[in-house]
């Protein structure tokens, strides 16, 4: 299915299942859906982030870039109730279920939209993502050039990927466009890079 899971439409065939999200500080049981990132279980990597980020900010725009069906955005927003979470993504099904677990979880300060939906003036006092390493380099560099221009001043951007699906590089790249970043954890092959926003004068 790792195919799918970035196409606007997917082709899979709908096959509802239920995955439990169990943190120290939150249990959640989120609805999935054959099509989309990780059905079958909360993906390691994810986990790792959500175990390993600072609190999010308690107030402010909050994102989850690539949210799937929502483990990342609810968890944002079950740590910071008075702040407003925005989960994006391409994918359709995944904006639809994550909006349903959202209101089972009985969480208000959370919502869905397709990334292309999104009010491009909109800033962020934090982004959170397991960002879709698979969709390539270059697809992916475009969209975190999309994205992290979005931090408000002070705001961080938290992004968890493989180290063999090139964490490094991706560290070393973000550094060059200007995007100041550095390792925060590792764990299980795992890495939680931590960019501040571009440095002054550098541009695109």
């Amino acid at each position: 299915m790792g195919e799918h899971y970035f196409a606007e439409r997917p082709d899979a065939a709908s096959r509802r299942r239920t995955v439990e999200l169990v943190l120290p500080d939150l249990h959640l049981r989120l609805d999935t859906d054959s099509g989309m990132f990780s059905p079958d279980r909360v993906d390691p990597g994810t986990r790792v982030l959500l175990e390993t980020v600072p609190e999010p900010p308690a107030a402010g725009d909050l994102l989850d870039l690539g949210c799937g069906y929502g483990p990342i955005a609810l968890t944002m927003a079950k740590r910071s109730s008075q702040a407003r979470v925005l989960g994006v993504d391409v994918n359709q099904r995944a904006v639809m279920l994550a909006e349903s677990n959202a209101k089972a979880a009985g969480l208000d300060n959370v919502r869905f939209s397709l990334a292309d939906d999104v009010d491009p003036a909109l800033r962020f006092a934090a982004i959170w993502s397991n960002p879709p390493i698979r969709i390539g380099k270059a697809a992916l560099h475009d969209l975190l050039l999309t994205w992290l221009p979005r931090l408000t001043p002070g705001g961080l951007a938290h992004l968890v990927v493989q180290k063999h699906l090139g964490s490094d590089s991706l560290q070393r790249w973000l550094n060059d466009q200007g995007f100041p970043t550095e390792r925060i954890a590792s764990r299980s092959a795992y890495r939680v890079l931590r960019a501040a926003p571009r440095t002054e004068g550098h541009t695109r």
